[in-house]
Protein backbone atom coordinates (compact mmCIF):
# COMPACT_ATOMS: atom_id res chain seq x y z
CA UNK A 1 0.00 0.00 0.00
CA UNK A 2 1.49 3.33 -1.03
CA UNK A 3 2.07 6.17 1.39
CA UNK A 4 -0.48 8.98 1.13
CA UNK A 5 -0.68 12.65 1.90
CA UNK A 6 -4.01 13.63 3.41
CA UNK A 7 -5.36 17.12 3.94
CA UNK A 8 -8.97 18.07 4.48
CA UNK A 9 -11.08 16.72 1.65
CA UNK A 10 -8.33 15.13 -0.41
CA UNK A 11 -6.23 12.02 -0.06
CA UNK A 12 -3.86 10.93 -2.77
CA UNK A 13 -0.85 8.59 -3.00
CA UNK A 14 2.42 10.47 -2.67
CA UNK A 15 3.93 8.54 -5.55
CA UNK A 16 1.40 10.20 -7.87
CA UNK A 17 2.51 13.69 -6.85
CA UNK A 18 5.45 15.92 -7.66
CA UNK A 19 8.72 14.59 -6.17
CA UNK A 20 8.93 17.63 -3.90
CA UNK A 21 5.90 16.32 -2.04
CA UNK A 22 7.69 13.09 -1.18
CA UNK A 23 10.74 15.07 -0.13
CA UNK A 24 8.71 17.20 2.30
CA UNK A 25 6.86 14.17 3.66
CA UNK A 26 10.12 12.29 4.31
CA UNK A 27 12.01 15.28 5.72
CA UNK A 28 11.14 14.67 9.39
CA UNK A 29 9.41 18.03 9.46
CA UNK A 30 12.06 20.00 7.54
CA UNK A 31 15.13 18.42 9.15
CA UNK A 32 16.33 16.20 6.33
CA UNK A 33 20.10 15.81 6.54
CA UNK A 34 20.75 19.56 6.83
CA UNK A 35 22.79 19.23 10.02
CA UNK A 36 25.00 16.57 8.46
CA UNK A 37 25.48 18.65 5.32
CA UNK A 38 26.56 21.67 7.34
CA UNK A 39 29.21 19.57 9.03
CA UNK A 40 30.66 18.13 5.79
CA UNK A 41 34.07 19.84 5.37
CA UNK A 42 34.95 18.75 1.82
CA UNK A 43 32.37 20.87 0.00
CA UNK A 44 30.89 24.34 0.28
CA UNK A 45 27.51 22.95 -0.78
CA UNK A 46 24.68 20.95 0.71
CA UNK A 47 22.66 18.26 -1.09
CA UNK A 48 19.95 19.26 -3.54
CA UNK A 49 17.26 17.70 -1.32
CA UNK A 50 18.50 19.67 1.66
CA UNK A 51 18.65 22.80 -0.48
CA UNK A 52 14.91 22.43 -1.02
CA UNK A 53 14.38 22.14 2.73
CA UNK A 54 16.63 25.04 3.76
CA UNK A 55 14.30 27.34 1.84
CA UNK A 56 11.75 26.77 4.61
CA UNK A 57 14.48 28.03 6.96
CA UNK A 58 14.91 31.21 4.88
CA UNK A 59 18.08 30.05 3.10
CA UNK A 60 18.91 29.49 -0.58
CA UNK A 61 22.10 27.84 -1.80
CA UNK A 62 23.61 29.80 -4.70
CA UNK A 63 26.96 30.22 -6.39
CA UNK A 64 28.81 33.18 -7.82
CA UNK A 65 27.95 32.91 -11.51
CA UNK A 66 30.60 35.46 -12.43
CA UNK A 67 33.17 32.85 -11.35
CA UNK A 68 31.60 29.73 -12.84
CA UNK A 69 33.62 29.47 -16.03
CA UNK A 70 36.95 30.19 -14.35
CA UNK A 71 36.32 27.67 -11.57
CA UNK A 72 35.24 25.09 -14.13
CA UNK A 73 38.49 25.61 -16.01
CA UNK A 74 40.39 25.12 -12.77
CA UNK A 75 38.39 21.95 -12.07
CA UNK A 76 36.99 23.45 -8.89
CA UNK A 77 33.46 23.18 -7.62
CA UNK A 78 31.31 26.30 -8.08
CA UNK A 79 31.88 29.15 -5.63
CA UNK A 80 28.99 28.06 -3.41
CA UNK A 81 27.47 30.61 -1.10
CA UNK A 82 24.09 31.19 0.49
CA UNK A 83 21.42 33.84 0.56
CA UNK A 84 19.67 34.35 3.91
CA UNK A 85 16.33 36.14 4.05
CA UNK A 86 15.05 37.62 7.31
CA UNK A 87 11.43 37.29 8.41
CA UNK A 88 10.30 40.85 9.17
CA UNK A 89 6.50 41.28 9.34
CA UNK A 90 5.38 44.65 7.94
CA UNK A 91 9.01 45.64 7.36
CA UNK A 92 9.65 47.19 10.78
CA UNK A 93 12.93 46.85 12.68
CA UNK A 94 14.46 48.73 15.55
CA UNK A 95 17.66 50.65 15.07
CA UNK A 96 19.38 48.20 17.45
CA UNK A 97 18.34 45.39 15.12
CA UNK A 98 19.64 47.37 12.15
CA UNK A 99 23.04 47.71 13.79
CA UNK A 100 23.20 43.94 14.29
CA UNK A 101 22.15 43.34 10.67
CA UNK A 102 24.84 45.73 9.51
CA UNK A 103 27.46 43.98 11.66
CA UNK A 104 26.47 40.52 10.41
CA UNK A 105 26.55 41.66 6.78
CA UNK A 106 30.07 43.03 7.17
CA UNK A 107 31.28 40.00 9.13
CA UNK A 108 29.73 37.04 7.34
CA UNK A 109 28.18 38.24 4.06
CA UNK A 110 29.35 40.39 1.15
CA UNK A 111 29.35 43.65 3.15
CA UNK A 112 25.98 44.71 1.78
CA UNK A 113 22.35 44.44 2.85
CA UNK A 114 19.63 43.93 0.27
CA UNK A 115 16.16 45.37 0.89
CA UNK A 116 13.74 43.09 -0.95
CA UNK A 117 10.48 43.69 -2.77
CA UNK A 118 8.79 41.94 0.16
CA UNK A 119 9.87 44.47 2.74
CA UNK A 120 12.67 42.55 4.39
CA UNK A 121 16.45 41.99 4.26
CA UNK A 122 18.64 39.52 2.45
CA UNK A 123 22.25 38.66 3.15
CA UNK A 124 24.22 37.51 0.11
CA UNK A 125 27.52 35.68 -0.15
CA UNK A 126 27.33 33.80 3.15
CA UNK A 127 29.60 30.75 3.19
CA UNK A 128 28.29 27.45 4.56
CA UNK A 129 30.39 27.64 7.70
CA UNK A 130 28.98 31.08 8.48
CA UNK A 131 25.30 30.18 8.22
CA UNK A 132 24.85 29.24 11.87
CA UNK A 133 26.77 32.24 13.26
CA UNK A 134 24.66 34.57 11.11
CA UNK A 135 21.34 33.05 12.18
CA UNK A 136 22.42 32.92 15.81
CA UNK A 137 23.39 36.59 15.56
CA UNK A 138 19.92 37.39 14.27
CA UNK A 139 18.37 35.37 17.08
CA UNK A 140 20.19 37.45 19.67
CA UNK A 141 18.40 40.52 18.40
CA UNK A 142 14.99 38.77 18.25
CA UNK A 143 14.99 38.20 14.50
CA UNK A 144 14.77 34.93 12.58
CA UNK A 145 14.54 33.56 9.05
CA UNK A 146 11.94 30.80 9.54
CA UNK A 147 9.44 30.59 6.66
CA UNK A 148 10.97 33.55 4.82
CA UNK A 149 11.11 31.15 1.84
CA UNK A 150 9.64 27.74 1.03
CA UNK A 151 6.21 26.18 0.48
CA UNK A 152 4.56 28.07 3.33
CA UNK A 153 3.27 31.50 4.16
CA UNK A 154 6.19 33.82 3.60
CA UNK A 155 6.84 37.27 5.05
CA UNK A 156 3.67 39.29 5.59
CA UNK A 157 3.89 42.81 4.16
CA UNK A 158 1.98 45.99 5.00
CA UNK A 159 1.76 49.54 3.67
CA UNK A 160 4.49 51.77 5.06
CA UNK A 161 2.86 55.09 4.17
CA UNK A 162 4.16 57.55 6.77
CA UNK A 163 1.10 59.79 6.33
CA UNK A 164 -0.94 57.05 7.97
CA UNK A 165 1.28 56.07 10.85
CA UNK A 166 -1.67 55.23 13.16
CA UNK A 167 -3.22 52.93 10.57
CA UNK A 168 0.21 51.49 9.81
CA UNK A 169 0.59 50.61 13.48
CA UNK A 170 -2.66 48.65 13.42
CA UNK A 171 -1.71 46.84 10.20
CA UNK A 172 1.76 46.15 11.57
CA UNK A 173 0.19 44.48 14.60
CA UNK A 174 -2.08 42.36 12.40
CA UNK A 175 0.79 41.45 10.08
CA UNK A 176 2.80 40.21 13.08
CA UNK A 177 -0.16 38.23 14.38
CA UNK A 178 -0.87 36.61 11.03
CA UNK A 179 2.81 35.85 10.53
CA UNK A 180 3.12 34.24 13.97
CA UNK A 181 -0.09 32.26 13.58
CA UNK A 182 0.99 30.79 10.24
CA UNK A 183 4.56 29.92 11.21
CA UNK A 184 5.56 26.26 10.89
CA UNK A 185 5.52 24.59 14.31
CA UNK A 186 8.45 22.23 13.68
CA UNK A 187 11.39 22.55 16.04
CA UNK A 188 13.81 21.81 13.21
CA UNK A 189 14.88 25.46 12.90
CA UNK A 190 15.76 25.74 16.58
CA UNK A 191 17.58 22.40 16.65
CA UNK A 192 19.68 22.94 13.50
CA UNK A 193 20.55 26.63 13.75
CA UNK A 194 20.24 27.48 17.45
CA UNK A 195 21.67 24.22 18.83
CA UNK A 196 18.60 23.40 20.87
CA UNK A 197 18.38 19.75 21.81
CA UNK A 198 16.08 17.64 19.66
CA UNK A 199 12.87 16.96 21.55
CA UNK A 200 12.55 13.38 20.33
CA UNK A 201 13.75 11.22 17.51
CA UNK A 202 10.34 10.42 16.07
CA UNK A 203 8.11 12.57 13.93
CA UNK A 204 5.43 12.31 16.61
CA UNK A 205 7.33 15.00 18.49
CA UNK A 206 6.30 17.52 15.83
CA UNK A 207 2.90 18.61 14.69
CA UNK A 208 1.83 21.00 11.93
CA UNK A 209 -1.82 21.75 12.70
CA UNK A 210 -2.16 24.17 9.78
CA UNK A 211 0.25 22.77 7.19
CA UNK A 212 0.47 19.03 7.74
CA UNK A 213 3.69 17.23 6.92
CA UNK A 214 3.78 18.26 3.25
CA UNK A 215 3.13 21.97 3.93
CA UNK A 216 1.72 23.98 0.99
CA UNK A 217 1.94 23.11 -2.72
CA UNK A 218 3.95 26.31 -3.36
CA UNK A 219 4.81 29.62 -1.71
CA UNK A 220 2.06 31.83 -0.30
CA UNK A 221 2.09 35.62 0.13
CA UNK A 222 -0.09 37.90 2.26
CA UNK A 223 -0.21 41.69 2.32
CA UNK A 224 -2.07 44.60 3.94
CA UNK A 225 -2.63 47.83 2.00
CA UNK A 226 -4.09 51.18 3.02
CA UNK A 227 -5.58 53.37 0.24
CA UNK A 228 -4.71 55.66 -1.42
CA UNK A 229 -1.24 54.04 -1.45
CA UNK A 230 -0.90 50.60 -3.01
CA UNK A 231 2.78 50.43 -2.17
CA UNK A 232 2.64 46.66 -1.56
CA UNK A 233 0.85 45.90 -4.87
CA UNK A 234 -1.94 44.23 -2.93
CA UNK A 235 -3.49 42.64 -6.03
CA UNK A 236 -0.29 40.68 -6.60
CA UNK A 237 -0.68 38.83 -3.28
CA UNK A 238 -2.19 35.38 -2.83
CA UNK A 239 -4.24 36.98 -0.06
CA UNK A 240 -4.65 40.73 0.30
CA UNK A 241 -6.34 42.83 2.97
CA UNK A 242 -7.34 46.36 1.85
CA UNK A 243 -7.91 48.65 4.82
CA UNK A 244 -11.23 50.49 4.96
CA UNK A 245 -11.44 53.49 7.28
CA UNK A 246 -14.65 54.71 8.89
CA UNK A 247 -15.88 58.31 8.86
CA UNK A 248 -13.60 59.15 11.78
CA UNK A 249 -10.56 57.76 9.96
CA UNK A 250 -10.35 54.71 12.21
CA UNK A 251 -9.89 51.18 10.87
CA UNK A 252 -13.30 49.64 10.14
CA UNK A 253 -12.01 46.43 8.58
CA UNK A 254 -10.64 45.04 5.36
CA UNK A 255 -11.81 44.15 1.89
CA UNK A 256 -10.44 40.68 1.21
CA UNK A 257 -8.88 39.81 -2.15
CA UNK A 258 -7.53 36.45 -3.27
CA UNK A 259 -5.62 34.90 -6.14
CA UNK A 260 -2.77 37.24 -7.05
CA UNK A 261 0.64 36.08 -8.19
CA UNK A 262 3.37 37.15 -10.60
CA UNK A 263 5.30 34.02 -11.56
CA UNK A 264 5.14 32.57 -15.04
CA UNK A 265 7.28 30.66 -17.54
CA UNK A 266 8.13 31.94 -21.03
CA UNK A 267 6.55 29.97 -23.86
CA UNK A 268 4.22 28.20 -21.42
CA UNK A 269 0.75 29.64 -22.09
CA UNK A 270 -0.79 27.76 -19.15
CA UNK A 271 1.32 29.92 -16.80
CA UNK A 272 0.49 33.59 -16.32
CA UNK A 273 0.49 36.40 -13.78
CA UNK A 274 -2.84 37.15 -12.16
CA UNK A 275 -4.30 39.95 -10.07
CA UNK A 276 -6.38 39.15 -7.01
CA UNK A 277 -10.18 39.43 -6.93
CA UNK A 278 -12.06 41.14 -4.09
CA UNK A 279 -14.48 38.64 -2.51
CA UNK A 280 -15.84 40.46 0.54
CA UNK A 281 -15.14 42.32 3.76
CA UNK A 282 -14.01 41.18 7.20
CA UNK A 283 -13.65 42.80 10.61
CA UNK A 284 -10.15 43.33 12.05
CA UNK A 285 -10.74 40.61 14.65
CA UNK A 286 -11.54 38.15 11.85
CA UNK A 287 -8.32 38.66 9.89
CA UNK A 288 -6.25 35.89 11.47
CA UNK A 289 -9.03 33.33 11.01
CA UNK A 290 -9.62 34.39 7.40
CA UNK A 291 -5.89 34.05 6.70
CA UNK A 292 -5.74 30.58 8.24
CA UNK A 293 -8.79 29.31 6.37
CA UNK A 294 -7.57 30.63 3.01
CA UNK A 295 -4.20 28.95 3.60
CA UNK A 296 -5.83 25.62 4.51
CA UNK A 297 -8.06 25.84 1.45
CA UNK A 298 -5.01 26.21 -0.76
CA UNK A 299 -3.30 23.45 1.21
CA UNK A 300 -6.13 21.07 0.40
CA UNK A 301 -6.88 21.98 -3.20
CA UNK A 302 -3.66 23.39 -4.62
CA UNK A 303 -2.04 21.38 -7.42
CA UNK A 304 0.60 19.02 -5.96
CA UNK A 305 1.32 17.25 -9.25
CA UNK A 306 2.46 20.15 -11.46
CA UNK A 307 4.39 22.83 -9.53
CA UNK A 308 3.97 25.26 -12.41
CA UNK A 309 0.24 25.17 -11.61
CA UNK A 310 0.53 25.04 -7.83
CA UNK A 311 0.01 28.69 -6.82
CA UNK A 312 -3.40 29.65 -5.49
CA UNK A 313 -4.19 31.75 -8.57
CA UNK A 314 -4.42 28.53 -10.59
CA UNK A 315 -6.48 26.82 -7.89
CA UNK A 316 -9.05 29.62 -8.14
CA UNK A 317 -9.10 29.63 -11.93
CA UNK A 318 -9.43 25.84 -11.98
CA UNK A 319 -12.21 25.55 -9.41
CA UNK A 320 -13.88 28.94 -9.82
CA UNK A 321 -13.99 32.07 -7.68
CA UNK A 322 -17.56 31.41 -6.53
CA UNK A 323 -16.62 27.89 -5.41
CA UNK A 324 -13.57 29.27 -3.60
CA UNK A 325 -15.62 31.88 -1.74
CA UNK A 326 -18.32 29.35 -0.78
CA UNK A 327 -15.73 26.87 0.53
CA UNK A 328 -13.94 29.62 2.45
CA UNK A 329 -17.17 30.72 4.11
CA UNK A 330 -18.00 27.10 4.96
CA UNK A 331 -14.67 26.80 6.76
CA UNK A 332 -15.11 30.15 8.49
CA UNK A 333 -18.60 29.24 9.65
CA UNK A 334 -19.97 32.58 8.48
CA UNK A 335 -20.31 34.61 5.30
CA UNK A 336 -18.09 37.54 4.47
CA UNK A 337 -19.79 40.90 4.36
CA UNK A 338 -20.09 42.50 0.92
CA UNK A 339 -17.00 44.50 -0.02
CA UNK A 340 -17.11 48.06 1.34
CA UNK A 341 -16.62 51.19 -0.67
CA UNK A 342 -13.41 52.92 0.31
CA UNK A 343 -10.95 55.50 -0.86
CA UNK A 344 -9.45 54.40 -4.17
CA UNK A 345 -5.80 53.69 -4.78
CA UNK A 346 -3.99 56.44 -6.67
CA UNK A 347 -0.38 55.17 -6.91
CA UNK A 348 1.93 52.36 -5.85
CA UNK A 349 5.10 54.37 -5.28
CA UNK A 350 6.66 55.73 -2.11
CA UNK A 351 6.48 59.31 -0.87
CA UNK A 352 10.04 60.58 -0.44
CA UNK A 353 11.53 63.06 1.98
CA UNK A 354 10.07 64.33 5.25
CA UNK A 355 6.45 63.65 6.12
CA UNK A 356 4.78 64.40 9.44
CA UNK A 357 2.48 61.67 10.74
CA UNK A 358 -0.03 61.57 13.56
CA UNK A 359 1.32 62.42 16.99
CA UNK A 360 3.72 64.96 15.53
CA UNK A 361 6.50 62.50 14.70
CA UNK A 362 8.41 62.84 11.45
CA UNK A 363 9.31 60.18 8.89
CA UNK A 364 11.97 60.44 6.19
CA UNK A 365 11.66 58.11 3.18
CA UNK A 366 15.04 57.52 1.62
CA UNK A 367 15.44 56.29 -1.97
CA UNK A 368 17.71 53.24 -2.14
CA UNK A 369 18.21 52.24 -5.75
CA UNK A 370 17.10 48.63 -6.20
CA UNK A 371 17.36 48.09 -2.46
CA UNK A 372 21.14 47.61 -2.27
CA UNK A 373 22.60 49.07 0.93
CA UNK A 374 26.36 49.45 0.53
CA UNK A 375 29.12 52.03 0.56
CA UNK A 376 30.36 53.23 -2.80
CA UNK A 377 32.31 56.19 -4.05
CA UNK A 378 30.42 59.39 -3.30
CA UNK A 379 27.60 57.61 -1.47
CA UNK A 380 28.56 55.95 1.85
CA UNK A 381 25.03 54.64 2.36
CA UNK A 382 25.77 51.75 4.69
CA UNK A 383 28.01 53.89 6.89
CA UNK A 384 25.42 56.67 7.00
CA UNK A 385 22.58 54.37 8.06
CA UNK A 386 24.82 52.84 10.70
CA UNK A 387 25.62 56.26 12.15
CA UNK A 388 21.95 57.25 12.00
CA UNK A 389 20.94 54.05 13.81
CA UNK A 390 23.31 54.95 16.66
CA UNK A 391 21.53 58.24 17.33
CA UNK A 392 17.95 57.56 16.21
CA UNK A 393 15.91 55.64 18.76
CA UNK A 394 12.83 55.17 16.61
CA UNK A 395 12.42 52.61 13.84
CA UNK A 396 13.59 51.83 10.38
CA UNK A 397 10.74 50.75 8.11
CA UNK A 398 11.29 49.02 4.81
CA UNK A 399 8.98 49.46 1.84
CA UNK A 400 7.97 46.99 -0.85
CA UNK A 401 9.57 49.40 -3.33
CA UNK A 402 12.94 48.59 -1.73
CA UNK A 403 13.31 51.89 0.08
CA UNK A 404 13.83 52.77 3.73
CA UNK A 405 11.90 55.05 6.09
CA UNK A 406 13.65 56.62 9.06
CA UNK A 407 10.49 56.49 11.12
CA UNK A 408 9.15 58.15 14.26
CA UNK A 409 11.66 60.95 14.55
CA UNK A 410 10.61 63.39 17.31
CA UNK A 411 10.51 67.05 16.36
CA UNK A 412 13.47 67.84 18.63
CA UNK A 413 15.64 65.20 16.89
CA UNK A 414 14.77 66.01 13.28
CA UNK A 415 17.56 68.57 12.88
CA UNK A 416 20.20 66.04 13.97
CA UNK A 417 18.88 63.40 11.54
CA UNK A 418 18.75 66.02 8.79
CA UNK A 419 22.36 67.00 9.43
CA UNK A 420 23.55 63.39 9.17
CA UNK A 421 21.60 62.88 5.95
CA UNK A 422 23.14 65.97 4.40
CA UNK A 423 26.65 65.14 5.64
CA UNK A 424 26.52 61.83 3.79
CA UNK A 425 24.82 63.13 0.65
CA UNK A 426 21.56 61.34 1.36
CA UNK A 427 19.19 64.27 1.05
CA UNK A 428 18.47 62.80 -2.35
CA UNK A 429 14.81 63.20 -3.13
CA UNK A 430 15.39 66.02 -5.62
CA UNK A 431 18.49 64.76 -7.40
CA UNK A 432 16.68 61.73 -8.85
CA UNK A 433 14.04 61.87 -11.57
CA UNK A 434 10.53 60.51 -10.96
CA UNK A 435 11.36 57.76 -13.46
CA UNK A 436 14.26 56.51 -11.34
CA UNK A 437 12.28 56.93 -8.11
CA UNK A 438 9.59 54.65 -9.59
CA UNK A 439 12.02 51.98 -10.84
CA UNK A 440 12.74 48.62 -9.25
CA UNK A 441 14.83 45.54 -10.04
CA UNK A 442 15.37 42.07 -8.62
CA UNK A 443 18.85 40.80 -7.68
CA UNK A 444 19.39 38.50 -10.72
CA UNK A 445 23.06 37.95 -11.64
CA UNK A 446 25.51 37.02 -10.27
CA UNK A 447 23.84 35.20 -7.36
CA UNK A 448 20.33 34.12 -8.40
CA UNK A 449 20.39 30.69 -10.00
CA UNK A 450 17.24 31.42 -12.00
CA UNK A 451 18.46 34.65 -13.61
CA UNK A 452 18.77 34.65 -17.39
CA UNK A 453 19.89 38.28 -17.69
CA UNK A 454 21.11 41.17 -15.56
CA UNK A 455 18.63 43.22 -13.56
CA UNK A 456 19.90 45.06 -10.46
CA UNK A 457 23.30 45.75 -12.05
CA UNK A 458 21.83 46.84 -15.39
CA UNK A 459 18.59 48.74 -14.77
CA UNK A 460 20.26 51.93 -13.45
CA UNK A 461 22.11 52.45 -16.74
CA UNK A 462 19.00 51.74 -18.81
CA UNK A 463 17.04 54.21 -16.70
CA UNK A 464 19.74 56.83 -17.40
CA UNK A 465 19.21 56.36 -21.14
CA UNK A 466 15.43 56.54 -20.75
CA UNK A 467 15.81 59.67 -18.62
CA UNK A 468 17.52 61.36 -21.56
CA UNK A 469 14.60 60.40 -23.82
CA UNK A 470 12.11 61.65 -21.23
CA UNK A 471 13.93 64.96 -20.90
CA UNK A 472 14.03 65.43 -24.68
CA UNK A 473 10.27 64.77 -24.80
CA UNK A 474 9.56 67.24 -22.00
CA UNK A 475 8.64 64.47 -19.55
CA UNK A 476 11.51 64.82 -17.06
CA UNK A 477 9.10 65.56 -14.21
CA UNK A 478 6.72 62.71 -14.99
CA UNK A 479 6.52 59.39 -13.15
CA UNK A 480 6.29 56.09 -15.02
CA UNK A 481 6.58 52.80 -13.14
CA UNK A 482 9.37 50.64 -14.51
CA UNK A 483 10.30 47.19 -13.20
CA UNK A 484 12.92 44.66 -14.29
CA UNK A 485 13.39 40.98 -13.43
CA UNK A 486 16.24 38.78 -14.61
CA UNK A 487 13.84 35.93 -15.42
CA UNK A 488 10.08 35.42 -15.95
CA UNK A 489 9.37 34.64 -12.27
CA UNK A 490 8.58 38.27 -11.58
CA UNK A 491 10.15 38.98 -8.18
CA UNK A 492 10.15 42.72 -8.90
CA UNK A 493 6.49 42.52 -9.98
CA UNK A 494 7.28 43.53 -13.59
CA UNK A 495 3.88 42.44 -14.94
CA UNK A 496 2.17 45.29 -13.08
CA UNK A 497 4.57 47.99 -14.29
CA UNK A 498 3.74 50.53 -16.97
CA UNK A 499 7.04 49.43 -18.54
CA UNK A 500 8.20 45.96 -17.52
CA UNK A 501 11.26 43.94 -18.47
CA UNK A 502 11.97 40.24 -17.92
CA UNK A 503 15.25 38.59 -18.87
CA UNK A 504 15.43 36.10 -21.73
CA UNK A 505 19.20 35.70 -22.05
CA UNK A 506 22.39 37.76 -21.70
CA UNK A 507 21.44 41.30 -22.70
CA UNK A 508 18.00 40.24 -23.95
CA UNK A 509 14.59 41.07 -22.48
CA UNK A 510 10.90 40.83 -23.06
CA UNK A 511 9.29 44.27 -22.86
CA UNK A 512 5.78 44.73 -21.47
CA UNK A 513 3.62 47.86 -21.65
CA UNK A 514 0.30 49.00 -20.21
CA UNK A 515 0.31 48.13 -16.52
CA UNK A 516 -1.70 50.28 -14.13
CA UNK A 517 -0.02 53.20 -12.39
CA UNK A 518 -1.48 52.12 -9.05
CA UNK A 519 -1.13 48.38 -9.60
CA UNK A 520 -4.67 47.76 -10.83
CA UNK A 521 -3.90 46.21 -14.24
CA UNK A 522 -1.45 43.75 -15.75
CA UNK A 523 0.63 44.79 -18.74
CA UNK A 524 0.94 43.13 -22.16
CA UNK A 525 3.94 41.76 -24.10
CA UNK A 526 5.17 44.44 -26.51
CA UNK A 527 8.61 43.23 -27.63
CA UNK A 528 10.05 39.74 -27.42
CA UNK A 529 13.71 38.91 -26.73
CA UNK A 530 15.32 42.24 -27.63
CA UNK A 531 18.42 44.14 -26.55
CA UNK A 532 18.98 47.70 -25.44
CA UNK A 533 19.16 49.20 -28.94
CA UNK A 534 15.78 47.78 -29.93
CA UNK A 535 14.29 48.78 -26.57
CA UNK A 536 15.31 52.42 -26.91
CA UNK A 537 14.36 52.62 -30.58
CA UNK A 538 10.89 51.30 -29.79
CA UNK A 539 10.20 53.34 -26.65
CA UNK A 540 11.52 56.73 -27.82
CA UNK A 541 8.74 57.50 -30.34
CA UNK A 542 6.06 56.23 -27.92
CA UNK A 543 7.32 58.51 -25.16
CA UNK A 544 7.35 61.50 -27.52
CA UNK A 545 3.83 60.61 -28.64
CA UNK A 546 2.75 60.39 -25.01
CA UNK A 547 4.17 63.88 -24.38
CA UNK A 548 2.20 65.28 -27.33
CA UNK A 549 -1.09 63.43 -27.07
CA UNK A 550 -1.73 62.52 -23.45
CA UNK A 551 -4.87 63.68 -21.77
CA UNK A 552 -4.99 65.60 -18.51
CA UNK A 553 -3.82 63.27 -15.73
CA UNK A 554 -3.45 60.29 -18.09
CA UNK A 555 -0.82 57.80 -16.98
CA UNK A 556 1.60 56.24 -19.45
CA UNK A 557 0.07 52.81 -18.93
CA UNK A 558 -3.40 54.10 -19.78
CA UNK A 559 -2.06 56.03 -22.77
CA UNK A 560 -0.33 53.13 -24.53
CA UNK A 561 -3.61 51.21 -24.41
CA UNK A 562 -5.70 54.13 -25.69
CA UNK A 563 -3.14 54.78 -28.44
CA UNK A 564 -3.29 51.14 -29.55
CA UNK A 565 0.28 50.09 -28.80
CA UNK A 566 -1.04 47.20 -26.71
CA UNK A 567 -4.48 45.97 -25.73
CA UNK A 568 -5.61 45.98 -22.12
CA UNK A 569 -5.20 42.76 -20.14
CA UNK A 570 -8.51 41.97 -18.46
CA UNK A 571 -7.52 38.84 -16.54
CA UNK A 572 -4.59 36.52 -15.95
CA UNK A 573 -5.88 34.06 -18.52
CA UNK A 574 -5.89 36.93 -21.03
CA UNK A 575 -2.21 37.76 -20.41
CA UNK A 576 -0.81 35.40 -23.07
CA UNK A 577 -3.56 36.03 -25.64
Amino acid sequence: MSDTQSHGDISRPLDELHPNERGKADSHYLRGTIAEGLAAPITGAISEEDNKLTKFHGIYMQDDRDLRDERRRQKLEPAYQFMIRVRLPAGVCTTDQWLRLDELARTYANRTLRITTRQTFQFHGVLKGNLKPTIQGLHRTLLDTLAACGDDNRGVVASANPHQSALHSQMHDLARRVSAHLLPRTRAYHEIWLDEQQVASSEAADEEPIYGRTYLPRKFKIGFAAPPTNDIDVYSQDLGFIAIADDAGELAGFNVCVGGGMGRTDNEPKTYPRLADVIGFCQPEQVVDVAEKVVTLQRDYGNRVDRSQARMKYTIDRLGLDWFKDELERRLGHTLEPAHDGEAFTHNGDRYGWVQGVGGHWHYTLFIENGRVRDRDGLPLMTALRELARVHRGEYRLTCNQNLIIANVPEKERAAVDALLKAHGLHNTTRHTPLRLHSMACVALPTCGLAMAESERYLPSLVSKLEAVMADAGLADNAITIRMSGCPNGCSRPYIAEIGFTGRGPGKYNVYLGGGFHGQRLNRLFLNNVGETEILEALEPILHQYARERRQGESFGDFVIRAGHVTAVTSGKDFNA
